[in-house]
């Protein structure tokens, strides 16, 4: 599956809230969210619209690391 190409960071905040991520700080132009589910695990969101696909993947790839998922496995459950 592609990353879809279009979302701003408040769309990214609304899909990860079934993971257990809430927004603990912001600084700027990042949030930072955090998770306390499979471990403590912290990502940084830039607060822009769109958000680069670049930085999208980074989140993805270390979300799907934490919870021990494919960074496929993770789109299937986060856009499928």
């Amino acid at each position: 599956m592609k990353i879809p190409r279009d979302l701003d960071y408040q769309e990214i905040i609304k899909i990860l809230t079934p993971f257990g991520y809430t927004v603990t700080r912001q600084t700027g132009s990042h949030i930072r969210l955090t998770t306390v589910q499979n471990g403590e695990h912290h990502i940084t969101i830039p607060a822009h619209r769109p958000v680069k696909i670049g930085t999208l993947n980074s989140i993805i790839v270390s979300i799907a690391e934490h919870f021990g998922y494919t960074k496929n496995e993770l789109l299937d459950r986060l856009f499928g």
